[in-house]
């Protein structure tokens, strides 16, 4: 299959890791997932480990840079209404603060969390974080992510049980991914006093 797209096959990934990662409407797309299929497809020859990490490396990058860039544009014209709950000053200060203080390890702690990769580096954009701080911890966790299940995918790749069973790992890998939200609501929805909804 990954034979018949040629050299292709680079920039659908390229194109499908940036998008997750750069648009703030795109959180739905398997980052995790997709990652260790093209480790796996990799190991088994049909694409180079190193060049499909670094575009990949180079995707994700680009894309949460992109993404923190449209956050930024977007935050002045939105927290500006006094009288909004949510969209005032005093919220805008508060992502700002925040992120000065635990944005380098949300930037890349966020990289291997659904949904929640998509919309750091928007929030991040929005609360005015240090650029040259956030492209640190941006292009660490990009590293960290890529080399991790590209890694994993390429490890067990050739093993037979992968190889014959690629569409019910990659599964599992979304489950697993989606485990640490699952356990976020689990724990607040058990610490809401009774009678709450």
């Amino acid at each position: 299959m990954v034979a018949s797209y040629g050299i292709w096959i680079y920039a659908i990934l390229f194109a499908i890791v940036f998008s997750e990662t750069g648009l703030v409407v795109a959180p739905f797309l398997p980052g995790d997932s997709l990652l260790f299929i093209a480790g796996a497809l990799a190991a088994s020859g049909g694409m180079d480990p190193w060049l499909l990490s670094l575009v990949l490396i180079v995707a994700a990058v680009l894309g949460n840079t992109a993404n923190y860039w449209i956050g930024r544009w977007v935050g002045p014209r939105v927290f500006h209404w006094e009288q909004s709950r949510w969209f005032n000053r005093r919220a805008l200060d508060q992502a700002h603060g925040f992120y000065e203080q635990y944005g380098g390890i949300t930037i890349t702690v966020g990289r291997f969390m659904p949904f929640a990769r998509t919309f750091v580096p928007f929030v991040g954009g929005v609360a005015a974080m240090s650029h040259s701080v956030f492209q640190v911890w941006n292009v660490l966790g990009a590293v960290l992510w890529v080399a991790s299940f590209v890694g994993l995918g390429f490890f067990f790749g050739n093993m037979p049980v992968v190889k014959n069973n690629l569409v019910l790992i990659m599964l599992a890998v979304v489950v697993l991914s989606f485990l640490p939200l699952f356990y976020t609501w689990l724990v607040r929805r058990l610490r809401k006093p009774a009678g709450k909804a």
